[in-house]
């Protein structure tokens, strides 16, 4: 007899064909797939049915997904993958910036799905370092509670600001963060445009921090959105 799915997803998406498409290809990986048409309705099965993670189009018949992300963040911090056919770049970094954890652009492939969907649930079923933890990026050992960072053992100095900047970036391991939520969590509300420093203050991160900073595996960007931190190669 065949074991029961180990994760089930919500799938809130209004077009028919690709509401078919995306529940069948994850079924056939044995994730269990529970479909809504309407941002009311997923709203619903998501409150009932106790999902692993939440995918949701932003163009729904009822509202705006932005909204949905919104309402959802209000009392859950459920993974969110993002479908989307917008390709203006504003309106992605408003639904990462809304809570989202992570995007699709339509048209996309099923290995790409997988790969989005495995790496959000990955991140959900490991809870979040404690200020005790020690964290492993590659090469490099955080310790959070000490504020200490070595590479190799060998002990690594950072400023101030770059050591909050790391402690963000590992806060959300594997989600992408928009270059507005950095600045504002890092430079305060008032910096939000500064994405001058941003960019320095990264590359500094990993010109320390990366085996190969020219090419880096772990403080990855995201293109005209933000950066997202992998912890394994």
């Amino acid at each position: 007899m065949n074991s029961a799915p180990a994760f089930r997803i919500i799938l809130i998406e209004d077009e028919p064909p690709i509401r078919r498409f995306v529940r069948m290809a994850l079924e056939e990986a044995r994730y269990d797939v529970v479909e809504a048409e309407t941002g009311a309705r997923g709203m619903i099965e998501i409150k009932t049915r106790r999902p692993d993670l939440v995918i949701v189009d932003l163009g729904l018949p009822d509202m705006d997904g932005i909204d949905l992300i919104r309402e959802l963040r209000s009392w859950s911090n459920l993974p969110v993958l993002i479908l989307s056919a917008r390709t203006q770049e504003a309106e992605k970094v408003a639904a990462l910036d809304a809570g989202a954890d992570d995007y699709l652009t339509k048209p996309f492939g099923v290995p790409e799905l997988f790969a989005r969907v495995r790496a959000l649930l990955r991140r959900a079923s490991h809870p979040q370092p404690d200020t005790s933890a020690v964290v492993h990026i590659g090469e490099v050992a955080v310790c959070l509670k000490q504020r200490q960072v070595t590479r190799n053992g060998t002990d690594v100095h950072l400023t101030a600001l770059e050591f909050r900047l790391l402690e963000i970036l590992i806060a959300n391991a594997g989600r992408v963060l928009t270059h507005h939520a950095l600045l504002r969590d890092v430079w305060g509300p008032s910096h939000t445009d500064n994405l001058y420093s941003l960019r320095m203050y990264m590359s500094n991160l990993r010109r320390k921090l990366e085996h190969d900073p020219t090419s880096p595996k772990h403080f990855v960007t995201v293109a005209s959105i933000g950066y997202r931190l992998v912890l394994t190669e």
